[in-house]
């Protein structure tokens, strides 16, 4: 990672930092308290990472980062609207340039697993506790993310 950040300060003190969204997908484990983490390989590198993505036109960051599960992990859940962290990683390009990255991530607590999305066959899918997640992934700021994560409570509506 030192030796990447080495090859690129001009962009990362230049604030050309891309924005990205990402979505920390959680699973409640037997309707209990615990929880796993759904963690996907890059398809490129083979690479443990969550799914993510650039921002759409039109869409909300949140929006976004739901798309990206569904496309990249073939699931859907519950979303919420602020982020619950964010992390920065370096992005190799299809030219061979490196962009320094911020992703906002946001929680989605999966209800819909599919076999039949955008990117199926083209990653592997695993589904582990936040302490494996945070040991699988590469970046230290989402390392310490994922093995902090603590589920943010539904909205409760006027309970009368």
């Amino acid at each position: 990672m030192l030796r990447q950040l080495a090859a690129v300060p001009a962009k990362l003190f230049s604030g050309a930092f891309r924005q990205q969204y990402g979505a920390i997908c959680f699973r409640f484990i037997n309707d209990g308290p615990g929880i796993e983490i759904l963690v996907i390989t890059s398809r490129e590198s083979a690479r443990w990472v969550i799914p993510k993505g650039w921002p759409m036109k039109g869409k909300k960051p949140f929006e976004a980062a739901a798309i990206e599960a569904w496309e990249e992990a073939g699931v859907r859940g519950a979303v919420k609207k602020k982020p619950v962290g964010r992390y920065t990683y370096l992005k190799d390009l299809d030219d061979g340039d490196v962009a320094p990255c911020i992703v906002d991530l946001f929680q989605v607590e999966v209800i819909e697993i599919s076999n039949d999305f955008k990117e199926h066959g083209q990653r592997i899918l695993e589904w582990v506790s936040p302490d494996e997640a945070a040991r699988r992934v590469r970046e230290v700021e989402l390392k310490s993310l994922l093995v902090e994560f603590e589920v943010r409570p539904r909205n409760k509506r006027n309970p009368r």
